[in-house]
């Protein structure tokens, strides 16, 4: 009997032993699914992120966002120069900050249009700006390779070394002679004071040319040694470096400006560009109502056009006085400059009228909305040749008609790049709080000098 019990208990143990490796076995097939499903499930996830690294740093970097006659723009090219305009519009605006002793009122004025460009809102307008002149830029390249125009290294830096007055014991490039200027004699100085309000001068005959001042020459460029050159260059670069540019990205900037220019050169070349033109100096009224246009019309037929002109041009200012008449002088312009100035109905009866005549009223539409109203009389009109700046303008005009004949039906721009405009480097915050002071209305340029200042480099 015991030994049956003993038997019963062996048997027990037994089939619990085979349920339990049974269990157990069971319990190892499920584990290793799961662990086959989780390093399924990491395979996975690291298969992503490495998709995604490849992507982010070598896939997309390299996808066009523009294609110019065949060439690609790729995304990591319009970045980096995102970035370098991006920084060179932050150092511009600390150097404006640093010139007026922080008066950030001042910065606002001057430099107003940098800091909504730099406003993060406006990020992809800058870009949309950076990329359209990228596309230009390979375009006149490849214009420029056509010709044989080749910009080396050698070329580049160059340029560099004289933008920052350093010509390796060479002399710089001298700046063009300066000439006398014919001007005409106004018939009456100005009278300095309001004693005198009721004596109108009698007017003379047209004024008579006579020989006007040389002009005062260009500044020679101080030469600079090699060492302050490169400390210079040193300082210069290392001003992008911490703002994230490196220096191959402004090396580039500057040789795209060399291909432009000399692509401008050769085109102004190819099109026989004159380099002279007609110009024209006149007397000019200027009036802010129309009524006081008409005024001044009635006051030129009784009195003749040099009477008024002299009696305005010789009353001083007085704002309780409300009147909004100014007598000035344009001296040899072109149509170009008047057409800028007072607009094209001015300019175009700039070259119309008689000398010594008068005008009817002439009005220009200003950008505000209001209206301007002028009465002009030509005191000359020849051939002259145009000033450096006028030239330069001409070939800027020769080069953007090109260029936007190279482009169609040569240009693919994709959208890949809306969303990945670089907003780094940032403007610190204080740019954006100070309102700025509201720039007046000027009317004529002050200088009357025949030769306008050349542009600023791009």
């Amino acid at each position: 009997m015991a030994k049956k019990r003993r038997d019963l208990r062996e048997e027990e143990r037994e089939r619990q032993s085979r349920k339990e490796i049974l269990l157990a076995r069971k319990q190892a097939k499920q584990m290793r699914q799961i662990r086959i499903g989780v390093g399924i499930v990491v395979t996975l996830l690291v298969l992503v992120f490495l998709v995604a690294v490849v992507n982010e740093f070598f896939i997309s970097p390299n996808r066009a966002v523009a294609t110019v006659n065949g060439e690609n723009i790729t995304l990591r090219q319009w970045q980096e120069r995102v970035r370098y305009e991006r920084a060179q519009r932050v150092i511009l605006l600390q150097n404006q900050l640093e010139t007026f002793n922080n008066d950030m009122s001042l910065v606002q004025q001057f430099g107003g249009q940098l800091i909504l460009e730099m406003d993060p809102r406006n990020a992809e307008s800058l870009g949309q700006d950076v990329l359209n002149q990228m596309i230009d830029e390979v375009a006149i390249r490849q214009a420029a390779e056509a010709r044989g125009i080749v910009v080396t290294d050698e070329d580049v830096e160059k340029a560099i070394r004289e933008s920052f007055n350093f010509f390796d014991g060479a002399l710089p490039t001298p700046m063009p002679t300066a000439t006398a200027t014919v001007m005409p004699t106004p018939s009456l100085t100005p009278i300095p004071t309001a004693v005198i309000t009721d004596v109108v001068p009698t007017a003379t005959p047209a004024p008579t040319q006579t020989p006007g001042p040389t002009s005062t020459p260009f500044p020679t460029a101080t030469p600079v040694t090699l060492e302050a050159y490169q400390e210079q260059l040193s300082e210069f670069i290392g001003q992008f470096e911490e703002l994230g540019v490196s220096e191959a990205v402004y090396r580039e900037v500057v040789r795209a400006r060399l291909y432009r220019q000399r692509l401008m050169d050769a085109l102004a070349e190819e099109e026989n560009l004159p380099t002279e033109a007609e110009h024209a100096s006149i007397f000019l009224m200027a009036f802010g109502t129309e009524e006081e246009a008409n005024e001044a019309l009635a006051m030129v037929k009784e009195q003749g056009f040099l009477t008024v002109w002299n009696t305005i041009r010789s009353t001083p200012f007085d704002p309780e006085s409300g009147s909004t008449a100014v007598a000035t002088e344009f001296l040899w312009r072109t149509h170009d400059d008047f057409a800028s100035a007072l607009g094209a109905e001015v300019a175009d009866k700039v070259f119309e009228l008689p000398l010594n005549t008068a005008s009817e009223i002439l009005q220009q539409e200003l950008d505000d909305g209001t209206i301007r109203y002028y009465i002009i009389q030509v005191s000359g009109r020849e051939l002259r040749p145009l000033s450096e700046a006028a030239l330069q303008a001409q070939k800027q005009q020769l080069l953007a008609t090109f260029v936007d004949q190279q482009l169609t039906g040569n240009l693919v721009i994709t959208d890949y790049w809306r969303g990945r405009t670089p907003t780094q480097p940032v403007l610190p915050p204080e740019f954006f709080v100070v309102q700025p002071t509201p720039t007046p209305f000027q009317l004529v340029p002050p200088s009357t000098d025949s030769e306008a200042t050349p542009p600023a480099d791009e």
